[in-house]
């Protein structure tokens, strides 16, 4: 359970820092955008994301179990906190967040950071990929410049509501989206180690502000940003709260233990470590913590994020904590530059973070899987859509258990959790 920040400050040198201060900086600039737009289309306000990426981010690398992981938040979450938020609001994230924080340090303290590889891979495939879905249609009201004040939660109304209003399509929003993203997509190719993604962004809002363009920005939707931290606090912590937001805050905490480790086996893939599951387990419970007392959102490893610092050179934790201590230093001195980024932008920031969840690179695959395997992803994928992630995670868990029950095949190592 120690943290791997103790671990290797023992041999910490001044080449280890000039590799990890180049990683964290351009991390940073890849969380800056994405943690804004993540907030923003999870139902809250875009200074919840730069929060969340400070205060978690801090705190997954100085106490997680990986060498490289960053923390923060992610789309995965962005499904559940607009659900949570939409019904008990956002007080009532904030506390789910907090409860689901204990949940993961009870978990880490049990040792329960191996049963990850418990879980199904097609399971796991398949809510990923109704994520993926859900986050892209929640953004084509953006991405179009639509006037739409309010979008149903529900799947097949939001799509009845979007067509409805498909004569509010604004020609100059859509063009800067898709600029945004053929520019994201051309830097990645180009310039794989750059950070294109605020570049991107930056650009095309740019655009927006030079040309006086009729789009929609994060200023004239919420106003300014703040450029400090709040103070800690709490909501209320009455008994009937905690009941009700009880079941928000397992689906929390299970998504966040899941994200953070499968996150943490995809960076000892590429880094050649050895990451421990238990002690980042904890990690995420003292982030969610952190997190909910700073009013910011659930958080967890971000894959993207995590391939990023490997990419760019990270070689300790230490590269995590100068990643948020970059957009704390950015919130606190350009905080009214932030308010310039044009929200179509930051839709085709997102659609394209869906399509990379969806895993395309994997769709060929699944056709050469077994037929039950098969029926267990379409059905996790479509409950997640339709029903609930609650209860696609509560059914796909269930059948793939006992599905594997009934081939015989209990033994943990001969499971290889997927590459994402």
């Amino acid at each position: 359970m120690k943290p791997k920040l103790l671990t290797t400050l023992q041999t910490y040198n001044r080449s280890l820092f000039l590799s990890d201060l180049f990683a964290g900086i351009s991390v940073a600039m890849v969380a800056l955008p994405l943690s804004i737009a993540i907030a923003i289309a999870s139902g809250a306000g875009p200074e919840k994301g730069l929060i969340t990426a400070i205060v978690a981010g801090f705190l997954i690398s100085a106490l997680g179990g990986s060498r490289v992981q960053i923390g923060g938040p992610t789309g995965a979450f962005i499904v559940v906190v607009f659900g949570v938020i939409a019904e008990h609001g956002y007080d009532g994230l904030v506390l789910a967040t907090f409860m689901a924080g204990i949940i993961l340090l009870i978990a880490g303290l049990l040792r329960l950071g191996n049963l990850i590889r418990h879980v199904p891979e097609p399971v796991i495939d398949g809510f990923t990929i109704g994520i993926a879905v859900i986050i892209a249609t929640s953004q084509l009201k953006d991405l179009l410049g639509m006037p739409l004040h309010k979008v149903p939660a529900d799947f097949i109304a939001k799509l009845e509501t979007l067509w409805a209003a498909r004569d509010g399509l604004s020609f100059a929003a859509l063009l800067i989206g898709l600029a945004t993203m053929a520019l994201i997509v051309t830097l990645r190719r180009l310039a794989p180690r750059f950070p294109g993604l605020i570049l991107a962004v930056a650009a095309t809002s740019a655009i927006v502000a030079l040309s006086q363009l009729p789009v929609d920005t994060i200023f004239s939707r919420y106003g300014a940003l703040p450029n400090t931290l709040p103070i800690p606090a709490l909501s209320d912590l009455s008994a009937e709260r905690i009941a009700e937001l009880l079941p928000s805050a397992f689906v929390i905490a299970f998504l966040a233990g899941v994200e953070s480790l499968l996150s943490a086996i995809v960076a000892d893939r590429m880094s050649g470590g050895r990451h421990r599951p238990n002690a980042e387990v904890l990690a995420q419970g003292w982030a969610n913590i952190g997190s909910s007392l700073f009013s910011g959102m659930p958080a967890t490893g971000a894959i993207a994020r995590t391939a990023t610092n490997v990419n760019a050179g990270g070689k300790t934790p230490v590269a995590g904590l100068i990643h948020a201590l970059t957009i704390l230093v950015v919130m606190m001195l350009a905080a009214p530059l932030a308010g310039y980024l044009a929200m179509p932008a930051l839709a085709g920031l997102l659609l394209l973070t869906a399509w990379n969840m969806s895993e395309p690179h994997k769709w060929r695959g699944y056709f050469s899987m077994r037929r039950s395997d098969q029926l267990l992803l379409v059905l996790t994928l479509v409950l997640t859509v339709l029903a609930d992630l609650t209860v696609a995670i509560g059914v796909g868990v269930a059948l793939g258990l006992a599905l594997r029950l009934r081939r015989r095949e209990i033994q943990p190592p001969e499971w290889t959790p997927p590459e994402r």
